[in-house]
C-alpha cells in the first residue's frame, strides 16, 4: 500500500509511505539497496528522501488538510537532519517533491523547501511559488468540501 492516513477530530491528513523513486527499485533488490524508516530513505546511498507535510490551508475553516509527503535532499543537509532530527535550528533546505499528488496534476520534481520542526514534529514542506495547482491551494487554500473528495480518492476502496 502506498498510501497512509491519519484520522484527527475532524478531517483525516492522507499521506504517502514511500517516495516514487522507491518503486523505481526492482522488489527483490530492495532489502539491499534500500534503507525506509517512516521519515528517511535512502536509495544506494546516492539518493536522500525525508518525509515532510504540506499543510493546506482549509478556506472555509480555521484548519489545515495535510498531506504527507517524500522530498529529495542533498547529501549533507539529509545527514544534518539525521544528526539533528528534532530542531528547528536547521535549515529550511531546498528539495524536489517526490510524491505524486494526482488530484493536483503532477506533483513530481515541484521545488520545495523543508522547514524543520522541534517537538517530534516532520518538517513542513512548502512549494516554491508558481502556478501549479498544488502551489496554488497551499497559498490560496481549497474548500473543505474540495478536502474531503480529495481524501476520498485516497481511503481503501471496499
Amino acid at each position: 500500500m502506498r498510501l497512509l492516513w491519519k484520522t484527527h477530530d475532524y478531517l483525516p491528513d492522507i499521506g504517502f509511505d514511500k517516495p516514487d523513486h522507491y518503486f523505481g527499485v526492482p522488489e527483490e533488490e530492495r532489502s539491499s539497496r534500500v534503507q525506509l524508516t517512516g521519515d528517511t530513505c535512502i536509495i544506494d546511498n546516492e539518493d536522500f528522501f525525508i518525509r515532510g507535510v504540506i499543510k493546506i490551508p482549509i478556506t472555509d475553516e480555521e484548519m489545515y488538510f495535510g498531506i504527507g509527503v517524500w522530498i529529495s535532499q542533498k547529501k549533507e543537509n539529509f545527514e544534518n537532519y539525521q544528526q539533528h532530527p528534532d530542531s528547528a535550528e536547521i535549515g529550511p533546505y531546498f528539495g524536489w517533491l517526490c510524491s505524486d499528488i494526482s488530484e493536483f496534476g503532477d506533483t513530481l520534481s515541484l521545488k520545495t523547501e523543508a522547514h524543520f520542526q522541534s517537538g517530534n514534529l516532520r518538517p513542513w514542506i512548502k512549494l516554491h511559488t508558481s502556478d501549479h495547482p498544488l502551489a496554488v491551494a497551499q497559498r490560496e487554500g481549497i474548500s473543505l468540501a474540495r478536502a474531503w473528495e480529495i481524501v476520498h480518492e485516497y481511503l481503501p476502496k471496499d
